[in-house]
C-alpha cells in the first residue's frame, strides 16, 4: 500500500509516517519508481509508534520500546543497562502521567454525575466499549 492509505488507516498523516521513516521507526520497502511500499503490518506498527508518542514517550525511546518489543517476539530479550536507565526514569514520568490523567479523569466523571447530563457518562461508556 501506498503512504496515503497507511496513513489513513493507521489514524495519522503523512507527514507523520514519513517523520516516523525519517527517525528510524518505520522501514518501507521501496518500489522501483522510488515510491514506498507498505504491508499490513506497518498500519499496526504506524498506530502503536503513534500510541507511544502521544503517551509522552519521545520518538528516540520509542525506538528503543520497539526494538526490545522485535527482540522479545524474536525470543531475544536483550536491554542494554543505558535502555533501561532510559526506560526507568520515563517510566517514572509516565506514572505521574497516569496519575494526573486519572485524577482529571475522576474529577470530570464525579462532576457530570451530580449534573443533568449524568446519562452521557453512560453513553461514553457504551461508546467506548
Amino acid at each position: 500500500m501506498r503512504i496515503g492509505e497507511l496513513a489513513t488507516r493507521a489514524g495519522v498523516s503523512a507527514r507523520l509516517v514519513r517523520y516516523y521513516e525519517q527517525q528510524g521507526l518505520l522501514s518501507p520497502t521501496r518500489q522501483a519508481n522510488g515510491y514506498r511500499s507498505y504491508g499490513e503490518e506497518h498500519v499496526e506498527r504506524v498506530a502503536r509508534i503513534a500510541g507511544l508518542v502521544q503517551s509522552g514517550l519521545p520518538t528516540r525511546l520509542v525506538k528503543e520500546l520497539l526494538g526490545l518489543e522485535d527482540a522479545a517476539a524474536e525470543q531475544r530479550p536483550s536491554c542494554p543497562r543505558t535502555v533501561a536507565e532510559m526506560l526507568a526514569h520515563e517510566l517514572v514520568g509516565m506514572e505521574e502521567r497516569i496519575a494526573c490523567l486519572t485524577r482529571s479523569r475522576d474529577t470530570i466523571r464525579d462532576y457530570l454525575a451530580r449534573t443533568e447530563h449524568a446519562a452521557m457518562l453512560s453513553e461514553a461508556e457504551l461508546a467506548r466499549a
